[in-house]
């Protein structure tokens, strides 16, 4: 099985199939009713709160069941933030958050508040102190992921916790890609998690808010679920992924030394087969079954399907993968190469000879795509006052990478090179290519159409 992309959806649990089916058949009727149908409903209900607050670590009560990890995250920021409203409208979270929790943000700013993101390093690590400093009196909300999502660095959850603790301010930790692999610690006040990403059934979100935290439930409100997700409550699905989070966390420890020795494999050995890649994340802070990297002179459309055709199923946050051409904000806000990105993933149980099969496999697959984007058509290059000008309007990223790569070797050491682009993947992959190459990154300079990116020759 080369199912390779188990951050986006883990493989349905073999625990969850049978829980599923099992309460069926017993799950069904209304939890709220006193019948005898509507209290088996119950007793399954209540058992799944239970089992999934001791695999929190916060108490039953704390715990509501939302249709998904998206909807426990924008329900629990924007109940924090009607809660605190007195405070004032201003939210901190990290420039690599979810999209859930970016889009929650934007809503806040379009309505009158205010957000303030936190840079991260190159490895998609923030500083603890950059929380503090992005303190104020009218901050309401503090977020911050447990593990990235796209590059599987893990955050330092407990300090970042302890200096919003300090001030006052409640912090949400979106734990989606962590929790089954263990609970998060420090001193969190709400945290949000998805079923999916553990081997539950998709449509199941957990959303936590402890006991002593300000929070107001936003839109109309019913008696289900404490007030926090209105609606009839899937019970099946429910019971199904309490199921598999205990199943999950009881082989975690184990499995997590495999996944990461595999990992640790890919990590090592690609840039040894394939020349001109960057491993992106950091690589002792991160999920045991997540490594992600780059490749130059790579498309990462066609290097998905490249790799599909030979039987692995992999994720990007390459500009190249979505329907716009704006790099991935994670990959972005990292400043690392966004061409060619690959995130593996690995679910539980996956097998060591297909990780062996993507490491042969993997070469030729980068080649061939090298291969097509290896005689693009030609930039017009032409030179103004001994600066090296590159024309690339009009054509996406790698393409204007692959043309500066061709002439840099053109123009003497110390001379520049101005490439033109209107493509927004330029502005993060032309200076993360320079890194790469040991060349320098002047910077941007205004052009008639597009941008201009200069670099000069060091070496």
């Amino acid at each position: 099985m080369g199912y390779f992309d188990a951050a986006s959806a883990a493989p349905l649990h073999p625990i969850a199939r049978q829980a599923l089916l099992a309460s069926l058949d017993e799950g069904w009727a209304d939890p709220a009713r006193l019948y005898r149908e509507g209290r088996r409903a119950r007793v399954l209900l209540d058992a799944a709160r239970e089992a999934a607050a001791e695999a929190v670590g916060c108490r039953p009560d704390e715990l509501t069941f939302t249709s998904s990890g998206t909807r426990a995250v924008h329900t629990g920021l924007a109940g924090a933030l009607a809660g605190r409203r007195r405070v004032g409208r201003h939210l901190i979270v990290s420039a690599v958050e979810h999209s859930s929790v970016l889009h929650s943000a934007e809503l806040l700013e379009a309505s009158g508040g205010s957000v303030t993101q936190v840079a991260v390093d190159r490895a998609g690590l923030v500083d603890p102190a950059a929380y503090g400093d992005a303190l104020r009196a009218d901050t309401a909300l503090a977020c911050l992921q447990s593990a990235n999502h796209e590059v599987g660095t893990e955050q330092p959850v407990g300090a970042v916790a302890e200096v919003c603790r300090e001030a006052g301010v409640p912090l949400l930790v979106d734990a989606a890609q962590s929790l089954g692999w263990g609970p998060v610690g420090g001193g969190w006040s709400l945290l949000t998690a998805s079923a999916h990403k553990w081997g539950g059934p998709s449509g199941v979100g957990l959303l936590v808010v402890r006991k002593g935290v300000r929070f107001a439930a936003q839109g109309p409100v019913d008696e289900r679920e404490s007030g926090r997700a209105p609606g009839f409550e899937n019970i099946p699905a429910i019971v199904a992924a309490a199921a598999s989070l205990r199943a999950v966390r009881a082989e975690a420890a184990e499995e997590a030394v495999r996944l990461r020795e595999l990992t640790d494999r890919i990590r090592v050995r690609v840039p040894r087969l394939v020349p001109d890649v960057e491993v992106v994340g950091d690589p002792v802070r991160r999920l045991p079954g997540v490594v992600t990297f780059s490749c130059l002179y790579v498309d990462g459309e066609a290097l998905l399907h490249e790799l599909d055709r030979e039987g692995f199923s992999v994720s990007s946050g390459s500009s190249c993968t979505s329907s716009t051409l704006t790099p991935s904000h994670v990959l972005r806000a990292m400043g690392v190469l966004s061409e060619g990105n690959v995130r593996v993933s690995l679910p539980l149980g996956a097998a060591e000879e297909d990780v062996e099969r993507f490491l042969a496999v993997l070469p030729r697959a980068v080649a061939a795509v090298r291969e097509k984007l290896g005689a693009p058509v030609a930039s017009q290059v032409a030179r103004e006052e001994d600066v090296l000008v590159v024309d690339s309007l009009g054509k996406r990223c790698p393409i204007p990478v692959i043309e500066l790569a061709k002439v840099i070797g053109d123009v003497p050491v110390g001379g520049l090179v101005r490439v033109l682009s209107d493509d927004e993947a330029a502005r993060l992959d032309i200076p993360a290519w320079c890194e790469m190459r040991n060349q320098e990154y002047v910077g941007e300079e205004p052009a008639e159409k597009g941008t201009a990116y200069v670099i000069r020759r060091v070496s």
